[in-house]
């Protein structure tokens, strides 16, 4: 009986034959043609209120040993129905998309590597229990550490649930980060590889939260299957040039 050829073998055989590296050395990207890259951030509205989120020299945050966050480290889908603080809030951002150097407007290094320092993500927090913060949704500002109020949304826990094809866990998180992506900005320098880069990317800023959930009594879950719809219609993005790609549900965990 003939095998089926396994379907991601197969792909990455053909992606890794020397056409297609042939073809990958001439691909025209807007870098190579002049173009200015996309900004690293979408602006905030006039009419949006930015929340300028607690310093990292001011946290409350307690020091985590690596080793311990990396072997402690694993899944979570039960939570307790504690808030978390503002300082935890920042801190998860600043771990996940925090910025550590602005090379110019539409170039700066974060916490998370990504390929030619593209960073294609843009934070969504849906807000059920963080102290000080109304429950709605909220979009992460890295270059200023703030975060300004998008919309509220009745009975977001139902919402939340539904987006993540009726994983009720999504519903019952303090937040639930939603990263989503602006594919322009890595099609710049990258044209058709992007897709691939941008997958990538996103597991490296998950991966961030996981570990630093282990430092604040906390825990995730990343949700890769969700509705696609739903979840680009609960942060009103259009679903083409930007559309939600990673969801992560994060509360304190039942001891």
């Amino acid at each position: 009986m003939k095998k089926t050829p396994h379907i991601t073998r197969e792909i990455g055989r053909y992606l890794l034959t020397d056409r297609i590296r042939e073809v990958v050395n001439f691909w025209v990207t807007p870098q190579s043609e002049g173009s200015d890259p996309p900004p690293a951030q979408k602006p905030a509205s006039e009419d949006q209120n930015i929340i300028k989120l607690p310093d990292r020299e001011t946290w409350s945050i307690q020091p985590c040993d690596l080793q311990t966050a990396i072997a402690d480290r694993r899944s979570h889908r039960r939570f307790t129905a504690e808030s978390l603080t503002l300082d935890e809030l920042s801190f998860l951002l600043w771990a996940t998309q925090g910025v550590r150097t602005v090379i110019h407007e539409a170039a700066v290094l974060r916490t998370v590597p990504s390929a030619g320092c593209r960073h294609p993500f843009e934070t969504y927090l849906a807000v059920l229990r963080v102290e000080g913060l109304d429950i709605g949704i909220y979009r992460y500002l890295p270059l200023d550490h703030s975060i300004i109020f998008e919309k509220e949304i009745d009975n977001l826990s139902a919402h939340l649930t539904a987006a993540a094809r009726g994983q009720s866990f999504a519903g019952q998180a303090a937040v639930t980060f939603i990263w989503t992506a602006i594919p322009s900005r890595t099609e710049w320098r990258y044209a058709e590889a992007s897709y691939k880069v941008i997958a990538l990317d996103a597991g490296h800023v998950c991966q961030n939260l996981y570990l630093a959930c282990e430092a604040i009594g906390a825990g995730t879950c990343a949700i890769a299957a969700y509705n696609q719809a739903l979840a680009d219609g609960l942060l009103g993005v259009d679903g083409d040039e930007e559309f939600a790609i990673y969801l992560a549900p994060v509360g304190k965990i039942i001891a």
